[in-house]
């Protein structure tokens, strides 16, 4: 399955818990067909501690998401939008479907 999104994109969320947040794609999981964005989806681990020394305890991290769930943030018009492809002299590219700006 083709993703639209890529590492270090703005996305914001369509459905959930975290309905209508944006935010940055830290990391993409294609074989899954997941995103994980900063600040979204937070869950909490607890967390043993490995070494000598080091602390345990609970901590809050993003937690991975379908990538259907989310959908581009144009940064000219500010809108979530499907991606579209153009093929300018055999570059492809990214672009809004709204605009028209590149992704």
């Amino acid at each position: 399955m083709a993703m639209n999104v890529k590492k270090g994109d703005t996305v914001v969320v369509l459905s959930g818990k975290d309905k209508g947040r944006q935010g940055k794609v830290q990391s993409t999981i294609p074989a899954q067909a997941k995103v994980v964005v900063e600040g979204v989806n937070m869950v909490t681990c607890h967390t043993k501690p490995r070494r000598q020394g080091e602390e345990g305890g609970i901590v809050r991290r993003e937690a991975a998401l379908y990538a259907s769930k989310v959908q581009v943030v144009c940064p000219k018009c500010g809108k979530g939008t499907r991606v579209a492809h153009k093929i300018e002299n055999g570059k492809k590219s990214r672009v809004c479907k709204h605009c028209g700006a590149e992704l």
